[in-house]
């Protein structure tokens, strides 16, 4: 994702390989061969840009613009947080107890799918015109979500919400990358990445101490208003020249999408994670999602000319192989975002609020790893194959240190040391990855696979949750149904005992604040602590196939090696990213 072609023109690797041997093209040319998941080149940016920012704002303007995003970015990120404290609430009124692993998994992977296409949607229509449409889909997504009465509504204002989602963060970058210069351009991609994690980091404390005094409808539908204001706050600090109209008619550049590959890669993602999500596998989404990859690489290689994600780049074994160790890693990672703040709901008896602070350290120690690896050690072009092995190694070694606390009795300091040694890892680990995969670029393409791997990161938040909820439910709902029958001293479940189960599934504040008796709450409580330690041993294991996967991608490059500029690199994809996770 890109800022509007009115600005940056747009290439596939082709045109930029062309670029360089035939000088500047016709913007028709251009415009012929624009891919979907990047529509500008690292050379043309630089020319288009050089050393200073694109429009030049006054100080209020800038001011009212960073507010405005900020706003945007706190409603998105705090989504993805803040209702893993509150799904008790919401459970309880819809009577879902459940299904509320589809309260996040849907408004995920709406943003996750979606997000390839919210950049070249920015293209087409300029980005300040998409600001509105942004805004107003999260305020109507919200505003569904309040007032829901049952739990098919309820999740449709999710995905909503995750379709306003998916264009906040593209929109963030687009806007940084065109009112910053090339020296100021790290510090305010740096801010944008601050914001999500704030948002993350805050968004289970803001929803739990609001919770209590407002209730759970009042939470989404105060979003609305906000969501309304900072977008119209943000469309008219941008001055009327920000959307400068292409050469090229809006028709014929619609008509070069890839509509067919767009949903069908949309239908993939969504049949896959819809097959493993909420606790149960569902065979007829999981074996309808291979046949529509396959009609998609079909349509990609035969029908489109202007594919989704190239096939050439996809031929290149350390490509494939990062943006799939990129996916296992950031699923594994999202266990800990996901799950933490429920292991202290349930196991601890942690009131709402602070339960959602554990998230805090390790959001910090995600910033300090990246921060610190990038100002030391990467400060140079070429293979970091070591590194990455290493710091992806030290991730998994954290997550099986974590999973050796999350029991019943355990140590709240050695719970918060294992997320902020998780956290400093992933920091490092994704810098690193990033810089080694510049490495594996072609010349010419660095910006396609960038793109891509910030798309896989993106898809590790929709993945992390749905296959991590699986995991979590079935555990859980296994060892609460044992723990009752052996309490009771029988071999079937009565009525009472399925709808206790049922609701702790469903509601983690109950084990505390439902009136069970001593014998239950530990039974709940045990249950609790075996199916969080159970998904992060799961994180545990799959970091090490990921540290196998990056292992696999070698440490010897392309020849000649392409040089990318890293701040525009990690602009890239933060684009694509979707998450806070950067």
């Amino acid at each position: 994702m890109a800022p509007s072609n009115a600005h940056v023109p747009e290439h596939t690797s082709e045109s930029l390989s062309s670029d360089r041997n035939q000088g500047p093209h016709d913007e028709t040319e251009r415009d012929e061969q624009t891919p979907l998941l990047r529509d500008s080149s690292p050379s043309k940016r630089k020319t288009d840009h050089g050393d200073e920012p694109k429009v030049r704002l006054s100080a209020f303007r800038v001011a009212a613009v960073a507010f405005s995003l900020w706003l945007l970015i706190f409603l998105q990120a705090s989504n993805m947080s803040g209702i893993t404290v509150i799904q008790g609430a919401i459970a309880a009124d819809l009577d879902a107890y459940d299904d509320t692993a589809w309260f996040t998994t849907a408004y995920l992977i709406a943003m996750s799918s979606l997000a390839p296409l919210a950049g070249k949607l920015a293209a087409v229509f300029s980005p300040r015109s998409l600001i509105i449409p942004v805004a107003m889909l999260v305020a109507i997504g919200t505003i569904i979500s309040a007032h829901a009465l049952s739990f098919e509504a309820f999740v449709l204002g999710r995905v909503v919400t995750g379709m306003g989602g998916a264009g906040v963060l593209t929109l963030a970058i687009i806007l940084m990358l065109d009112l910053t210069s090339k020296k100021t351009r790290g510090v305010a991609l740096g801010m944008v990445n601050a914001g999500f994690s704030i948002g993350v980091s805050l968004g289970g404390i803001v929803y739990g101490a609001v919770l209590p005094a407002v209730g759970w409808r009042a939470l989404f539908w105060l979003q609305s208003p906000v969501a309304v204001l900072a977008g119209t706050m943000l469309f008219l600090s941008l001055p009327a020249s920000f959307t400068k109209p292409s050469e090229i008619s809006v028709f014929r550049r619609l008509r070069r999408i890839d509509y067919l590959g767009a949903v069908l890669l949309i239908l993939t993602i969504v049949l896959f994670l819809f097959g493993l999500g909420g606790g149960a596998i569902k065979i007829l989404p999981l074996a309808l999602s291979p046949v529509a990859l396959i009609l998609f690489v079909l349509v990609e290689n035969f029908v489109a000319p202007d594919p989704v994600i190239p096939l050439q780049v996809l031929k290149s074994r350390a490509v494939l192989l990062s943006c799939v160790a990129q996916l296992g890693l950031m699923s594994a990672r999202w266990t800990v975002l996901y799950y933490a703040p429920i292991f202290m709901l349930a196991v601890r008896g942690t009131p709402r609020a602070e339960a959602g602070a554990v998230l805090v350290p390790t959001n910090v120690a995600f910033a300090s790893g990246g921060l610190i690896v990038g100002y030391l050690h990467i400060r140079r072009n070429g293979s970091f194959w070591l590194p990455c092995v290493v710091a992806i190694m030290l991730f998994s070694i954290s997550m099986f240190a974590l999973s050796s606390v999350a029991t019943a009795g355990f140590h709240l300091a050695a719970l918060v040391a294992s997320v902020i040694a998780g956290g400093v890892a992933t920091g490092a680990a994704l810098n690193y990855t990033l810089a080694h995969m510049l490495h594996h670029s072609h010349e010419g393409t660095q910006y396609i696979t960038t793109s891509l791997i910030g798309t896989f990161r993106g898809f590790g938040g929709a993945f992390g949750t749905s296959i991590g909820g699986g995991i979590f439910s079935r555990y859980l709902r296994s060892s609460l149904s044992e723990g009752f029958r052996l309490l009771d001293g029988t071999d079937v479940l009565d009525p009472e005992r399925r709808r206790l189960v049922s609701r702790l599934l469903g509601a983690p504040e109950l084990v505390w604040q439902g009136g069970l008796g001593a014998a239950d709450k530990d039974v709940a409580i045990q249950a609790y602590a075996g199916a969080t330690r159970g998904v992060w041993q799961a994180a545990a294991i799959l970091g090490i196939v990921v540290c196998v996967l990056q292992a696999g991608t070698g440490w010897r490059g392309p020849a000649p090696a392409a040089v990318m500029d890293q701040a525009e690199a990690q602009a890239n994809v933060l684009e694509n990213e979707g998450t806070e996770e950067v």
